[in-house]
């Protein structure tokens, strides 16, 4: 993340308890503009906040509709205890920073840009694994494509390739589509090269 992120705007759903840290806590995202609902009850999943912070010492199985595993949603855990399973706890809901209890106002705004930052990385990572799978997934139809390339051009397996390869690049298409629409017959046989 190159820019620095403002909150301006942003709700903000803060599941804790209500106490003297909420209070000093809704005060500072205040300050950094967003809007904050506190509440100590589940997340409603069709609802979602721009932001979640979350009290990771008394969290439970179910209070973020996500179940576990990646956040649809920025996620801070506020944490006070050093036991291992409330640090796994948290991240496993998918926590991107933590603010550790007692709160101190200086560690608002960086937790909420390394929350931010993460939860941004984790997307690009997933969109970027499902991209690759479906190009794992069409690699059948490049195979079936560079034979058929073979068979009607009398060329190798090398020049069938770059053929494919070839005619996909003038095109601007992944040689997978390329691959498809040639198997499909929407494409006329290349020229071998």
């Amino acid at each position: 993340m190159r820019e620095t992120p403002n909150f301006t705007g942003w709700h903000a759903a803060l599941l804790h308890r209500e106490d003297s840290l909420t209070e000093r806590l809704i005060r500072q995202l205040k300050l950094l503009g967003c809007s904050v609902t506190q509440q100590w009850a589940p997340l409603d999943e069709n609802a979602l906040p721009d932001l979640v912070l979350v009290d990771a010492d008394q969290g439970w199985d179910g209070l973020l509709p996500w179940g576990g595993g990646t956040a649809p949603r920025p996620l801070v855990a506020l944490l006070g205890s050093e036991a291992p399973g409330r640090i796994a706890w948290a991240i496993q809901q998918g926590a991107g920073a933590i603010i550790a209890k007692p709160l101190s106002v200086s560690a608002v705004y960086p937790a909420l840009v390394m929350a931010l930052g993460i939860h941004r990385e984790r997307l690009a990572v997933t969109e970027k694994i499902a991209h690759l799978e479906e190009r794992v997934r069409l690699r059948p139809l490049v195979h079936a494509a560079v034979q058929q390339i073979m068979a009607a051009r009398k060329v190798d397996e090398h020049h069938a390739y770059d053929t494919l390869r070839n005619c996909a690049m003038k095109r601007r298409m992944a040689m997978e589509q390329m691959a498809a629409s040639i198997v499909g017959g929407a494409e006329p046989m290349p020229e071998a090269v």
